[in-house]
């Protein structure tokens, strides 16, 4: 974010009466907590092909005999 950005906002904020400060401050809190938390994928390369080909299989028999099957007791 650029400076003159930035400091256009806290121009405008600092217009504002307190009360108003105070849900622009709410606001932003909540924009960001809203951002995605996680790492990066470029992190995660090292990982990659780390799984043995037999979990793998096994992982994949189970996702499909558990997915997509309704339980009417589940209401």
């Amino acid at each position: 974010m650029s400076n003159a950005l930035i400091q256009e906002v806290v121009e405008h904020l600092e217009a504002l009466p307190p009360n108003l400060q105070e849900q622009v401050l709410v606001f932003v809190r909540n924009l960001d907590s809203s951002l995605p938390q996680g790492i990066a994928g470029q992190s995660l390369v090292q990982f990659a092909n780390t799984i043995p080909e037999s979990d793998l299989e096994v992982m994949l028999q189970t996702i499909e005999q558990g997915c997509e099957q309704v339980d009417p007791n589940e209401w």
